[in-house]
């Protein structure tokens, strides 16, 4: 006697009270990328449907994802100036410190997190302080940087802290920072295992990020090391993470399933711009189920493990579930 398994499929009803995995609108953060002056809305163009934003549109946006039941969003800021340390990171006026100020006085109830990083804010594109004997970026002097941004940001009402840097210590170095200064109730969701993909470059559009000379690769994540992957997120956990991310989503699932299996904490992964840009010019060649392959691609990254998705879809997604 075989195993009869459709039993259980042919039945809509009974397929519906058996589903193993659903999507949620909680289950979502939207990435907002502000800028500076007003009524500025900035289309990109290898990022259908993602704009730069005024802070007053961005207020606009906020107040349709909360229409939306979408309550949780992420900032990335563009600077007016960008320098050799993004000084306008560390700065009380800088523009991700204004806009956190302004969505939380208007939208007290939003889930407002914060990207801590320095990309978007030098003139050479990396996330950190240079040194010039590596030719990359120096740790523990990024790891300061890091501090000031992150008390700043603190300071202006964010409710979760976001590092995205990839520095080694930065999760305790943050933490201290933190609790020192009054901030021990404030979450760190780590970027805890980024890797060096090829999947951010419509983000570097939008951000205008694209490093002016090398690569990330001597502090990102090597796309081949699964076990160093799995270790990069233990160890922020041992340094006081309280949440962990897998950082591009869709090739990484793999890994997303071995950080759940060793791991109790939040696990988020970050569906990036070169995931969602690929689905969203596949819709409009006419080349796939759009809305289909678009549930099935959040499920799948639900089923491998994540709590919580960071994606450009999520507006979308708020209007299908």
């Amino acid at each position: 006697m075989f195993k009869r398994l459709r039993r259980m499929r042919l039945n809509p009803n009974i397929r519906e009270m058996l589903t193993q995995t659903t999507l949620h609108k909680k289950d979502f953060i939207y990435p907002l990328f502000i800028t500076h002056g007003k009524n500025i809305r900035n289309p990109i163009e290898s990022m259908p449907d993602v704009f730069q934003l005024s802070i007053d549109e961005a207020l606009k946006e906020c107040e349709a994802l909360q229409n939306l039941g979408i309550f949780s969003i992420i900032l990335f800021g563009i600077p007016k100036i960008k320098d050799s340390i993004g000084s306008e990171a560390l700065s009380p006026e800088g523009i991700i410190a204004q806009a956190t100020r302004a969505i939380k006085e208007k939208f007290p109830n939003m889930l407002v997190c914060v990207d801590l990083c320095f990309c978007e804010y030098t003139d050479h594109g990396h996330c950190g302080i240079l040194n010039p004997k590596l030719n990359s970026v120096d740790n523990d002097l990024t790891l300061e940087t890091l501090n000031q941004q992150a008390l700043i940001l603190a300071q202006s009402g964010a409710d979760l802290i976001a590092p995205s840097a990839m520095m080694d210590g930065m999760i305790v170095s943050l933490r201290t920072m933190l609790d020192t200064n009054s901030f021990n109730h404030i979450p760190l969701m780590s970027y805890s295992t980024k890797f060096a993909s090829g999947y951010y470059g419509p983000f570097r559009d939008v951000a205008q990020s694209t490093p002016s000379f090398g690569d990330r690769k001597s502090y990102q994540q090597n796309p081949a090391n699964r076990r160093e992957a799995i270790l990069e997120s233990l160890e922020d956990e041992a340094q006081g993470a309280d949440i962990l991310m897998v950082k591009p989503a869709l090739a990484y699932l793999d890994i997303v399933r071995d950080i759940r299996e060793q791991t109790l904490l939040p696990l988020a992964v970050y569906n990036v711009s070169g995931e969602y840009a690929m689905l969203k010019f596949a819709q409009k060649a006419g080349i796939i189920d759009y809305e289909r392959v678009l549930l099935e691609t959040m499920i799948g990254f639900k089923r491998a493990g994540a709590d919580i998705i960071i994606t450009y879809h999520a507006k979308e997604i708020a209007n299908l579930i």
